[in-house]
Formats: C-alpha cells, structure tokens, sequence
C-alpha cells in the first residue's frame, strides 16, 4: 500500500511551481516532475534544492512551448514550437524524439538535481511510437519510469509501479474522486502512482494552459484534513520513486 502522489509540471509556471510545493509542504504530495523546456526552470530548482526530501523526476515534454534542441524539425510547426498534442504524432519522429528528451534529461542533470524518475506531459510516453525512446532513456540513465497505460507495454528491467492512477483529474477533480483513488491504492499490497496538478495560478499560466482553475481546486483537496485523515485510517505509505 505504497502510494506516489506526483503533482505533474513543476517548472511551467512560478505560481504552479509554488503550488506544487505547497502541496507537498501542507497535503498528500510527494513527487513532482520538472518541465526541462520551461523558461521557469531555474526557480523551480532553486525551491527543489530547499527541500530535498520531496522527489523529483523529469517531466519530458513533446507538447508545450518549444524544444531545447534546434535541429528537431518533426517536433515543431511553423512557428518553432511543439505541435499541439493532437497532432504531434502525425509527425514526429523517433529520432527527434530522442534528441529532445535527452537534451531535457541533460538539462536536468546539469542543474545538480538528481531525477526521481521519468514521466511526460499529456502522458504521451504512453504512445506507440514515444514509449520506446522513453524506455530507452530510463534504462540508460537508470531510472523509473511511470506506468504509462497500466501494463499495456513492455517495460523490460525498468522499474515502475504496480498500477497508474489518472481519474483525479477534470470533472472528476472531487473528494469522492479521490477518496475512491485512495480505496484502490488501500485493497491489497501493491505499489501506485496517482498524478495531479495542483497549483496557484498566474497570469503565464492561462497563457499557456486549458486547464487553469481546477488547479487551485486540486491544491484544496489535496491539502484537505479530509483526505489526510482518510489515508490515515486506510494505513497508506505515502512514499516517491526512491522506494520502488
């Protein structure tokens, strides 16, 4: 009953990255992964490095803003940025993708952080044609990597959890959502990982996100004295990449 609660996108925007930490400081969070390709970066490890019992891994992005790497040409539109996700895999290529992903790990390393684990944006390491480089990738840096579909793929010797929990999320951002998340994690031995994106908001954040306000929503549920108790009487370990 090991359970990694990851608050996605650390790093996209200062009052998400402040909402993160807050998250972990004062309810359930965890883990956190960092957006490498986000100009915000360096603060978002500056908090990281403040407080080092929180796990943090690498949120590889193929979906937001625009690469590291200048020479990714089935990555980007026409005006240099990611393809939006609905169409991102019309083009991209594994190569690329590689490229990419490795200059965002490098940036990580080179930051003096050392990663939790790997995960995605828009979970598009679940895809077909992402999923391999992302194996890859974990197996050569030695790393975890998130349960992307639940066991759907090969993961071979890279470690990763028993099970992925994704409902927590939109219209089911709600206590009974969560509680019943937390069910799951308690009805046998097993280790989980259940994402989410609190956050404060801010002005880049509306400029860059769809999914604003229910971040704030998702930090108040989180650091609920509902939800705290309710894990408690379940018995859950709240735990992060380094305990699998």
């Amino acid at each position: 009953m090991k359970l990694i609660v990851n608050a996605d996108d650390f790093g996209y925007t200062p009052a998400v990255t402040y909402g993160i930490l807050d998250a972990y400081k004062n309810g359930i969070v965890t883990s956190t992964t960092m957006m490498c390709n986000s100009p915000y970066m360096d603060h978002a490890v500056e908090l990281a490095k403040q407080n080092p019992d929180l796990g943090v891994g690498v949120h590889l992005v193929l979906t937001s803003r625009a690469p590291l790497c200048n020479d990714v040409p089935s990555l980007i539109d026409e005006n240099g940025k990611f393809f939006h996700q609905s169409q991102i895999f019309e083009h991209a290529k594994e190569e690329d993708i590689e490229k990419e992903w490795t200059a965002q790990i490098e940036r990580f390393l080179a930051s003096g952080l050392k990663p939790s684990h790997l995960d995605s944006h828009h979970n598009v390491h679940g895809h077909p044609i992402a999923f391999p480089v992302a194996v890859k990738l974990a197996s050569k840096y030695g790393l975890p990597i998130r349960n992307a579909l639940n066991d759907e793929f090969d993961y071979a010797s890279v470690r990763t959890t028993d099970i992925m929990l994704r409902k927590f999320y939109g219209e089911h951002v709600t206590f009974e959502t969560l509680e019943e998340q937390l069910k799951i994690v308690a009805a046998k031995p097993q280790t989980a990982e259940m994402n989410c994106h609190p956050g404060y908001i801010d002005e880049e954040l509306r400029l860059q996100s769809s999914y604003v306000e229910n971040r704030n929503v998702e930090y108040t549920l989180l650091t609920s004295e509902q939800i705290k108790n309710f894990a408690k009487e379940l018995n859950i370990e709240f735990t992060t990449y380094a305990a699998i």
